[in-house]
């Protein structure tokens, strides 16, 4: 056998996985879900009023709240009664001592309907708020 070559040790056996498909697949899944959910969030149709500065930019980990003109309060995309809220918001909370929130309004709704929604803010000791607005075009 001194001058033959053994055909089979071109087919070693595998010691590892490739993951790179894996994470690559992972990556595509969580963009796509990232998507989604921005999406569905803008998607409540509400008339801002308008104020002549604009605020910056909304980290990802910031929860909206939604008040529309027939008075309906959503968290992100998803309605929700004043005591859902408290009890969805403590539980955010809980969880992110420095949750971000930003309350968006029509520009019809009463004054005592977004004062009950900044009061539970309050109660629960959120903080980092921001109030969204339509930059004023002059």
């Amino acid at each position: 056998m001194s001058g033959r070559k053994n055909p089979f040790s071109e087919f070693e056996a595998m010691d590892e996985i490739n993951v790179v498909p894996m994470l690559d697949l992972a990556w595509n899944l969580l963009l796509v879900f990232m998507i989604v959910i921005t999406s569905s969030v803008q998607g409540i149709s509400v008339n801002l009023p308008k104020a002549s500065a604009a605020a910056g930019k909304i980290r990802q980990s910031t929860k909206a709240i939604t008040v529309l003109a027939d008075g309906t309060i959503y968290l992100d995309s998803f309605p929700v009664t004043m005591s859902e809220l408290e009890i969805r918001l403590a539980a955010l909370k809980a969880s992110n001592p420095n949750l971000p929130v930003v309350v968006r309004g029509d520009e019809s709704i009463t004054y005592k309907r977004m004062i009950d929604v900044l009061d539970l803010l309050q109660k629960l000791e959120i903080t980092q708020l921001g109030l969204v607005t339509q930059k004023l075009v002059k």
